[in-house]
């Protein structure tokens, strides 16, 4: 497999940069005027956006404060206002993403593959993204498309008449073919403030665990710290001695406000520790959390390590100050806060215009009612773990899978994209209407349903996976499956007392399971599920959630008895 011709056009592009960054091009600035000892730069990032043009509801719609209260934040007419302002403060500025802007988006993006959204980056002047795991969602062809243009395969183009592309590149320094060719341009060069800024992308090593096989073969995801420092070290022989990171892998955390660093032990702080000096600023995503911290790098010297929660509602700025002369940063001058997205100001009129034109484009589909509800389906989970919304969704696609003979349903809780609220949305559908475009935001990744015979041993198996990561992954289950667990006890030992239908599971019993195809590819590093035989097909994720819906009129949030947590 070969770079495609447009791919090296655009490392052409890139190699431009590059002459300017030596001075071989003209910087533009009045040879009279006395340069200034530093220049300075703002980098403006965000990450996760997923599509979300709309202001997200529920509590995907909200940013938590320091004490602990909330603010409405998002909306990209709010986000491109907010960017409009802080470009304006400070005169070079750079507009970045880290990842996953596109995938796993609400109906009126996903429904035209996300050209919608890719229009608005364009419009808002974003310089460079590094691809997440959802930008691999139709596949490494469909990620082509996007950044070179032309019309879908299959539907055409059905938001406009022609597509031309995105006006960034996709970057991946960690993403190479199976032969070792890269698959994406491992950076770009920004020539801002008479200085050139070099900007690296790369992605999770892991991503193969969180996106289906198919969507990704051929392809190959190497170590981050490891393709970040052979970047970081060709930028440097060429003399760009600015550089930051765009990393698509995050930490968890224990709470706190957008500029608290209260991370837990996680990725992204072990690649900040160990990735080179020559970085000076990380920016990270994936894990959808707000902080704002200092680590330190390998040689001692602290460095921003940053993320703006997810979906538009935060924006990651760092204003650096770069010498002249050396093109260095100088970091104990840099400052770093998270934004955010208020929606109170102004909204940008050229961005709801491009928003009010997807949702009338798509409002015949959007808009149609599908089911009702008597009360909020959060994804806000329990002490157990379990979800209300990711019961009901079990729930759906355990009634939808009888025919295969199916006994209980598992999904994965990142499946499980937003809350269903009860009150009635903008569009005006009334108090505890549920439409499609609701729907889909909830189950849009197109999924199928599976159903596979499992031992009871590898179901106890499965179960004890969700502690296969420093936080628990606690999957969502059918009101058919019930088992409690021990966190405290030993790994392998926490899972107890399954029953399904009130009955024991015999570990040398079979049982017919139903999960995504996701799942049963091993997803999420369930890869107990991949053990699983005689494969039934069944119906596509989201239309098991409508059909629910259609049969079930009034769904009320299910009781958390499902599963049982013991000290």
């Amino acid at each position: 497999m070969i770079l495609t011709t447009r791919l090296r056009r655009r490392a052409g592009t890139l190699g431009v940069a590059v002459l300017a960054s030596f001075g071989l091009i003209a910087a533009g600035s009045p040879a009279s005027a006395a340069p200034a000892a530093t220049t300075d730069v703002r980098l403006i990032t965000f990450n996760d956006l997923h599509g979300n043009l709309e202001p997200p509801s529920g509590s995907s719609g909200r940013v938590t404060l320091p004490d602990g209260s909330t603010v409405d934040a998002g909306g990209a007419a709010h986000l491109a206002s907010h960017v409009k302002r802080l470009r304006g403060e400070v005169k070079n500025s750079v507009v970045l993403s880290a990842g996953d802007s596109v995938g796993a988006s609400p109906v009126i993006s996903a429904l035209f593959h996300d050209e919608p959204t890719i229009e608005f980056l364009n419009s808002i002047g974003v310089k460079a993204s590094v691809v997440g795991n959802h930008e691999f969602d139709e596949g490494y062809q469909e990620l082509q498309r996007l950044q070179f243009g032309g019309c879908h395969p299959d539907d055409g183009c059905q938001f406009r008449g022609k597509y031309q592309g995105a006006k960034f590149p996709f970057l991946g320094a960690n993403v190479t073919f199976d032969n070792g060719i890269p698959a994406l341009l491992p950076f770009s060069v920004e020539f801002s403030g008479g200085v050139p800024i070099g900007v690296i992308g790369a992605t999770l090593k892991d991503l193969p665990t969180v996106v289906t096989p198919e969507a990704i073969k051929g392809l190959e995801f190497g170590d981050e710290v490891e393709a970040i420092n052979r970047t970081a070290t060709l930028l440097d022989r060429l003399g760009i001695k600015a550089q930051v990171v765009l990393l698509h892998q995050g930490d968890n955390t224990e709470g706190g406000g957008p500029d608290d660093c209260r991370t837990l032990p996680g990725p992204a702080t072990k690649i900040a520790e160990n990735v080179t000096p020559k970085v000076d600023v990380i920016f990270t995503g994936h894990s959808h959390q707000q902080y704002n911290c200092t680590v330190n790098d390998p040689s001692g010297q602290p460095r921003t390590m940053i993320q703006g929660a997810s979906f538009g509602r935060l924006l990651s700025v760092v204003d650096l100050k770069i010498d002249r002369r050396s093109r260095e940063v100088v970091r104990e001058q840099s400052q770093a806060h998270n934004e955010i997205v208020t929606r109170t100001g102004t909204p940008d009129a050229g961005t709801q215009k491009l928003i009010d034109e997807a949702k009338t484009k798509s409002a015949p589909i959007a808009n149609e009612q599908v089911g009702t509800i008597s009360g909020d389906l959060l994804r806000a989970a329990a002490p157990s773990g379990e979800m209300p919304l990711g019961s009901v969704i079990a729930d759906a696609q355990l009634e939808a899978t009888k025919s295969n003979g199916a006994q209980i349903a598992i999904t994965n809780p990142g499946g499980v994209r937003a809350d269903l609220v009860y009150a009635s949305s903008p569009a005006g559908e009334g108090d505890g209407v549920v439409t499609y475009g609701e729907a889909f935001t909830v189950q849009p990744f197109a999924n199928i349903m599976q159903t596979i015979t499992m031992t009871g041993e590898n179901l106890k198996a499965v179960l004890e996976q969700q502690w296969q990561q420093a936080s628990p992954r606690i999957l969502q289950v059918s009101s058919t499956l019930k088992y409690a667990y021990s966190s405290s006890a030993a790994p392998g030992s926490k899972v107890s007392d399954l029953t399904i239908d009130g009955q024991p599971v015999d570990p040398a019993g079979t049982y017919r399971v139903s999960v995504n195809n996701f799942l049963a590819a091993g997803g999420d590093g369930f890869t107990e599920f991949t053990k699983g035989t005689d494969l039934a097909g069944g119906p596509v994720d989201l239309d098991a959630l409508i059909a629910y819906f259609g049969a079930h009129p009034g769904v009320a949030p299910p009781p958390a008895d499902r599963i049982t947590v013991k000290p």
